[in-house]
């Protein structure tokens, strides 16, 4: 069963940020330990922190357990009619219950490898995460890593260009 914490928020609300459209975003944990409540959430505070630092507002945080089923399912709930960012954390490296990404993949419309690529560019052990980003709907889904610190520099090397993405996933304006 999944845990959720936070607000439910307005799902791609349009509101007064620079002039454009408000900036949601949700959190997605993905911890055995979290989940079991053994373990802080590290990774998902240091992320809520760095998405308002950017002017989010993180609409909703849940914890699920390793697996395709749990991670899948919350993954399309949580993206079902929201159009802006959800940040999963957790289950991207080598272990057999790593396996966030193949979950990611089931649930995912289209991949958008550039935004991967770049998350495992800019954290020193990136090159270990399998984590993806794509889209479901209007929700554009990124898989970062389970560390406070892999999470944020991963996240923080493709938040400049996510609300221009999110514009475009809301049909805003082409090139």
């Amino acid at each position: 069963m999944e845990q959720t914490h936070g607000t439910g928020g307005a799902h791609g609300s349009h509101g007064s940020h620079g002039g454009g459209p408000t900036l949601e975003a949700k959190v997605l944990t993905v911890s055995e330990s979290v989940h079991a409540g053994t373990r802080q959430d590290r990774s998902g505070d240091a992320l809520c922190e760095l998405l308002a630092a950017h002017g989010y507002t993180v609409v909703d945080r849940r914890t699920v357990p390793d697996g395709v089923r749990p991670v899948a399912g919350a993954l399309a709930d949580m993206a079902h009619g929201f159009a802006g960012l959800l940040v999963s954390t957790g289950g991207t490296g080598f272990s057999p219950r790593d396996l966030t990404p193949e979950a990611t993949r089931s649930v995912v419309d289209r991949e958008a490898p550039g935004l991967a690529e770049a998350t495992r560019a800019a954290s020193p052990l990136g090159r270990l995460s399998r984590g993806i980003a794509g889209t479901i709907g209007a929700c554009l889904v990124v898989n970062v890593p389970g560390s406070p610190a892999g999470a944020t520099e991963s996240l923080e090397a493709i938040v400049d260009v996510v609300p221009h993405a999110i514009e475009l996933l809301r049909g805003g304006r082409p090139h």
